[in-house]
């Protein structure tokens, strides 16, 4: 798998380094205050023909989301067409809804959106869909009613099971562990951690206690306290389980100022440029991810063959998402979803060679 996926992201950094190499695909990052980044691109068709795709994702200052919008970015601009990268200031729904209202307004082609609460974007993006936008949700999903699908980075099950099989070998097989989370309505983290807890019924967790849910809400500052807080009041604890690129970075800051190596044990979902010198060092032994540039690279297809009406969203329904290669609309439980791929294990062994890739 390690070849297979290693392959998977030299492809997409070969793709942005050629678009870069013909002046077409600089990183745009959201801008601050939220407002809206149109990407610059050659029009390679009349201007009828040019359409615009916006992303928002959940706030700004993300490392993990901006690389999931350069992807997005890539993706739409190989189509000859127009992307719009949009964040909040803070991570809220309300924000994004702000966004959505204003992107109806500009009569963008479609949105897709990283919810920050499954539910409480419908009726903005139901008016959205409604004025004949074409809305999907990617990496953490609204609800079924709110889009036409949704691009998945991992089968949810496999990461949260994962994670606690990482963190269980990690301990020995006994002890307190705890997880870092981004916010408490973020449906991609709580369908980690649900089966993060599912795994835990099995009897060999028998000696292993979830001593506590702390959110961070993807933001440095208090990710930083709530595992500050968690070293406090669980003075036992022998694992931190954080499965955000930002809460795991933290964790790892505190654990190295602390001098916790080999006493408090971390894992979870990390950017590899982020988590290099916590794995270098042996604060972290291992951590996993995927791609986000093939994240926001997917989502960018999925939206275009939406627009194109090459799909609607259908279970069944196939297209080529450009060098990610054909993918295929599954069920996901009300709704659709595309599956990226399994989830990939960074250790001391090989973040060498990926903590330049993303």
């Amino acid at each position: 798998m390690k070849k297979k996926m290693l392959a998977l992201g030299l492809t997409a950094v070969m793709s942005i380094s050629i678009l870069a190499g013909c002046g077409g695909t600089g990183g745009n990052k959201a801008s601050e205050g939220g407002s809206s980044n149109p990407a610059a691109t050659e029009n390679t068709g009349s201007s009828s023909d040019k359409k615009k795709f916006a992303i928002i994702f959940k706030s700004t200052g993300n490392p993990y989301g901006e690389k999931e919008m350069e992807g997005f970015k890539n993706a739409i601009e190989e189509n000859g067409h127009e992307a719009i990268l949009k964040a909040p200031d803070q991570p809220t729904a309300e924000a994004q809804i702000q966004m959505v209202e204003e992107l109806i307004s500009q009569k963008v082609d479609s949105i897709a959106v990283v919810g920050n609460d499954p539910d409480a974007l419908q009726p903005a993006l139901k008016k959205a869909m409604n004025a004949g936008i074409k809305i999907i949700s990617l990496d953490s999903a609204v609800n079924a009613q709110s889009r036409s699908t949704h691009v998945n980075q991992a089968d949810p099950e496999r990461i949260g099971r994962t994670l606690i099989q990482g963190a269980y070998d990690m301990i020995g097989g006994e002890g307190e562990i705890a997880i870092l989370s981004a916010t408490s309505q973020a449906t991609n983290q709580n369908t980690w951690i649900e089966w993060m807890k599912k795994e835990l019924e099995d009897p060999k967790y028998a000696n292993v206690k979830l001593v506590k849910v702390a959110y961070g809400d993807d933001l440095r500052d208090k990710s930083v306290s709530e595992t500050e807080a968690l070293l406090k009041s669980y003075p036992n604890l022998k694992a931190i389980i954080s499965p955000t690129t930002v809460g795991i970075a933290a964790a790892g800051k505190v654990l190295t100022d602390k001098g916790l190596k080999g006493k408090v044990q971390l894992t979870g979902l990390g950017l590899p440029s982020e988590m290099a010198e916590y794995i270098e060092s042996g604060i972290c032994q291992w951590m996993y991810l995927w791609n986000p540039l093939d994240v926001g690279y997917l989502a960018g297809y999925t939206a275009e063959a939406l627009v194109k009406g090459d799909i609607t969203g259908a279970v069944g329904e196939k297209f080529t998402a450009g060098t990610l290669g054909e993918k295929e609309i599954i069920a996901d439980g009300d709704g659709t979803q595309i599956m990226l791929g399994d989830p990939f294990k960074f250790d001391a062994s090989n973040i060498a060679e990926w903590k330049s890739v993303y």
